[in-house]
């Protein structure tokens, strides 16, 4: 029986201590090391004990078993080796500044550096205030950034396609954030803007697509275009009173938005604002808006129900295209004008009212409103344009009033459940394809104030069994019953 003797191995103990008397204290080391192992155990102790980087540590031995902390951080050693601007702490122009943080970009890409403090080194050493253009653009390995207090500005594109970035804090000293300034920065979660901004640059955000809030400050007035757009994971932001104008796309393809309040400062909804938000259910639009702008809520496919003030006296082209959810609308009394495809693929559209103050019913405005059963044209209305209510499948009946002198082509087409058409007095003109594929169309009578038929007017209209044409009519374009198979049997 043989008996195994198991030796602790014995120990030596070392002292520390940082360049400024900070940090301090004593460490155990295996006795009989050199004094680089040494220097390895007492750097893996500082790691575990403070968090600190083992690269960034360096150990100088003043005595035997007594050290000095130095700090050799990624700031330090492209101030000391990387850099070519070598100004006795200074860069002394707006080109050496511009140099510095080019050649910072490259050394964090070709180093590829995770994390990086502005602040107390390089910036201060070079007396830079300003975040150059393109400055750390497609620094994709830069998980966060710490900017120091002394920065004004962050220039356009400067963390553009930081992919890794996961979070920044701007400081209150910044007054600007430019153009595309963080676009394409995928993983960054959260932002907080400081008072000090006042606007919010084109595309300053745009495609964040992890970004899920941001809290937009009282100091903001506009909040420019294509601001937030494709900022996929939002779910919800508060637009402060100072704000009075939301830029073009400013929130377009915002897929998680299920809500938003526009204050009563607003008096500008830019073209596409919202379009994409496909989780929107509801929207407020403020007393102060005057205009909807062209595609401003087109494809909000979740959008129920919408409320327009009387202050809006324009809805734009496309403005609620693709609302495939919207059931109802209301259109106050102050609209005007309605744009071309406003309404358009609102599949799901029952009813709507449109005001005494229109007098033009536009191209596509209502095109394939696959459930509107009834529609209520006021005797305001003196143009039905071409495709108006093209493909309203649901709808059953139609009073065009006296004031209508023009009905232009695809107007009424593939309204395949239209019966009966009452045609004015007025008119003068059927356009081309006004009527064509109506095959649920039996009877219509031509008043003698029309004096011309288009092609393809009734074309298809299969159930058509009779029509009245009053001499009036002086020209019958080709085909124009073309295919009424009931009607020439």
């Amino acid at each position: 029986m043989s008996i195994r003797t198991i030796s602790r191995q014995r120990e030596t103990t070392v002292s520390f201590a940082t360049v400024d008397g900070g940090t301090s204290g004593t460490a155990s080391v295996p006795t009989g090391c050199s004094p680089e192992e040494d220097a390895i155990a007492l750097k893996m102790y500082l790691q575990t004990t403070f968090g600190w980087k083992i690269d960034d540590i360096v150990l100088e031995m003043y005595e035997l078993g007594k050290y000095v902390i130095l700090f050799d951080t990624a700031s330090m050693r492209f101030i000391r080796a990387e850099c070519s601007v070598v100004a006795v702490g200074k860069a002394t122009t707006e080109v050496d500044k511009h140099t510095v943080q080019q050649e910072l970009g490259e050394y964090i890409k070709r180093d590829q550096i995770q994390e990086l403090d502005l602040s107390n080194e390089i910036y201060s050493y070079y007396n830079i205030t300003a975040i150059s253009e393109n400055a750390f653009e497609s620094c994709t390995s830069l998980m966060t950034i710490a900017i120091p207090d002394s920065v004004t500005a962050i220039g356009q594109y400067a963390f553009a396609h930081c992919t890794s970035l996961t979070t920044i804090a701007i400081p209150d000293s910044v007054t600007a954030i430019g153009q595309y300034a963080f676009a394409h920065c995928t993983s960054l979660t959260t932002i907080a803007i400081p008072d000090s901004i006042t606007t919010i640059g084109s595309f300053a955000f745009a495609h964040c697509t992890s970004l899920t809030t941001v809290a937009i400050p009282d100091s903001v007035t506009a909040i420019g275009d294509n601001a937030f757009a494709g900022c996929s994971s939002f779910t919800t932001v508060a637009i402060p009173d100072s704000v009075t104008a939301i830029g073009d796309n400013a929130f377009a393809g915002c897929s998680s938005f299920t809500t938003i309040a526009i204050p009563d400062s607003v008096t500008a909804i830019g073209d596409n604002a919202f379009a994409g938000c496909s989780s929107f259910t509801t929207i407020a639009i403020p007393d102060s808006v005057t205009t909807i702008r062209d595609c401003a809520f087109r494809d909000c496919t979740s959008l129920t129900t919408v409320a327009i003030p009387d202050s809006v006296t324009a809805i734009g082209g496309t403005a609620f295209w693709g609302c495939t959810s919207l059931t109802t609308v209301a259109i106050p009394d102050s609209v005007t004008a309605i744009g071309i495809y406003a309404f358009a693929d609102c599949l799901s559209l029952t009813t709507v009212a449109i005001p005494d103050s229109i007098t033009t019913i536009s191209d596509y405005a209502f095109y394939y409103c696959t459930s509107l059963t009834t529609i209520a044209i006021p005797d305001s209305v003196t143009a039905i344009r071409e495709g108006a209510f093209w493909h309203c499948s649901s709808l059953t009946t139609v009073a065009i009033p006296s004031s209508v002198s023009a009905i232009g082509i695809y107007a009424f087409a593939h309204c395949t459940s239209l019966t009966t058409i009452d045609i004015p007095d007025g008119l003068t003109t059927i356009g081309s394809f006004a009527f064509a594929h109506c095959t649920s169309l039996t009877t219509i009578v031509i008043p003698d104030s029309v004096r011309a038929i288009g092609a393809y007017a009734f074309w298809r209209c299969t159930s058509l069994t009779t029509i009245v044409i009053p001499y009036s009519v002086s020209s019958i374009a080709a085909s124009a019953f073309r295919g009424c198979t009931v009607l020439f049997r």
